[in-house]
């Protein structure tokens, strides 16, 4: 029997898609817990213009997403830290302070898990620091560092 899952089923498929399942599984299992729908006619041209949608939307994230991208690689991202002599930080430069710092200046909202810092930044200089803005997008934002 063809369905359209409504949720990700393990072992089956993600939500959204048409797959084949056998009858008793999506009478007693899929369809109870509103996890899937048959794929009748009425359903299946729901389906298809709900994916049309979705994948519409998907084409403005990503070219939203590489707008922002040129702009942000197009500039340097200032952050001033307290350090000493020989341009040695005290504490450490961190991916939740780069988001902030993004947040501040481009009021864009930042998940820092995003933002891909190897290490904590502990010397003064410039970096580059890879920051995934959406799937397949990714931004080399120049960050530097200098000293109060």
């Amino acid at each position: 029997m063809k369905v359209i899952l409504l949720k990700n089923i393990s072992g089956l498929g993600k939500e959204g898609d048409l797959v084949d399942a056998k009858d008793g599984y999506a009478r007693n299992f899929l369809f109870p817990r509103k996890a899937a729908i048959e794929a009748n006619p009425e359903n299946l041209a729901k389906w298809k213009e709900d994916k049309k949608e979705a994948e519409a939307r998907e084409r403005q994230n990503i070219k939203e997403a590489q707008e922002l991208k040129k702009v942000l690689e197009k500039n340097i991202i200032h952050i001033e830290a307290k350090g000493g002599e020989k341009g040695r930080l005290f504490g450490a430069i961190t991916s939740a302070d780069i988001g902030k710092r993004l947040e501040e200046e481009y009021k864009i909202e930042v998940d820092k898990r995003k933002i891909e810092l190897k290490d904590n930044i502990k010397q003064a200089g410039e970096y580059k620091v890879p920051y995934k803005i959406y799937q397949g997008v990714v931004a080399d934002l120049r960050v530097h560092i200098s000293v109060k």
